[in-house]
């Protein structure tokens, strides 16, 4: 590190809804943030093909657009983009070190906005039918489906949630979950058990997904008796959790037992001070584009404030 390097007012890592909304934020409050947008660049819309809940879009918007939009808009005000990933990070004492490769940069503060990516069971046949009646998240999804049957893969609260929800639009939903009884807690299990239209395959693994253009069956096979037979659907919705992108961090941020990084209420302020963290990297709550972008709101305004209290 040359003594005259540049130190940056503010770094984002990471560019979905939540960096590129404190993106906005800062670069219009003069801070000329540098985004490290990495190189799967606009988070987990980027596999979204309609998103039709995000305010502003009464005739919806697809993922990758609305993303396109939101970066051209960090760009206006004056944001700098790296499409690479960040490497390492060191942020042990100010100023904060972020590589990329060999490269280094410095910031006065670091706004962390890596997301979280939904697990999937690994089919190559589930990857080709992504959006085409694949889904990781019913909220987003469930209204595509209405009066078709669709099958929710999963044993935690999150499958029971996302079970419920559906059958307020499909005709009956079919939980697939491999052992004989729930993760979920009790509550969220006996609501779903009770659902007149949920129907639950214990014991059941998804072997592959088939259609034409769009899913219409599940290949599905009993592990306790070995039968495999194909099962008419008009959805699959994945629901074995989400992995928080927080490897980078690991025994610097805290973090829970998930991976989730932590931060105080009611804010985007982490355990280190001058770090913070919004989007789906701090929330196994929501997970929506819009809650991530009020979080990326709330860092850049942390941000600004934590550097004038610093007299920047």
């Amino acid at each position: 590190m040359n003594a005259a390097q540049n130190v940056e007012k503010v770094i984002i890592v990471g560019s979905g809804p939540a960096g590129l909304t404190a993106a906005v934020y800062s670069s219009r409050a003069n801070l000329k943030p540098l985004m490290i947008e990495g190189e799967e660049a606009g988070g987990q819309l980027m596999i979204t093909s309609d998103v039709e809940n995000y305010p502003g879009f009464a005739q919806g918007v697809t993922g990758p657009e609305l993303m396109a939009e939101m970066r051209k808009q960090a760009e206006r005000f004056g944001t700098r983009f790296i499409t690479r990933n960040a490497t390492r990070v060191d942020l042990s004492s100010r100023p904060f070190k972020v590589w990329v490769g060999d490269e280094l940069h410095l910031g006065k503060t670091v706004i962390v906005a890596t997301g979280a990516s939904a697990m999937y069971l690994g089919l190559e046949s589930e990857r080709k039918f992504y959006n085409k009646g694949v889904s990781a998240c019913a909220t987003c999804d469930g209204a595509f489906f209405k009066n078709v049957e669709v099958a929710v893969v999963g044993g935690g609260d999150t499958a029971m949630e996302e079970a419920n929800f559906l059958t307020r639009f499909a005709s009956k939903v079919h939980i697939i979950h491999r052992r004989d009884a729930f993760r979920a807690s009790k509550i969220m299990a006996d609501r779903a058990l009770k659902n007149p239209k949920i129907q639950v395959m214990w014991e059941t693994v998804v072997e592959e997904v088939l259609g034409d253009k769009f899913v219409n069956a599940l290949r599905i096979k009993n592990l306790k008796t070995d039968e495999v037979k194909t099962m008419p659907i008009g959805g699959l919705f994945i629901a074995i959790g989400h992995k928080p992108n927080t490897a980078l961090f690991e025994g610097q941020l805290e973090m829970e037992e998930s991976g989730y990084l932590v931060t105080k209420p009611k804010s985007s302020h982490t355990n280190v001070d001058g770090v913070f963290a919004c989007g789906d990297v701090q929330d196994h709550v929501y997970r929506q584009a819009v809650t991530a972008a009020g979080s990326g709101c709330m860092a850049a305004i942390d941000a600004e404030r934590w550097l004038e209290a610093q007299g920047e």
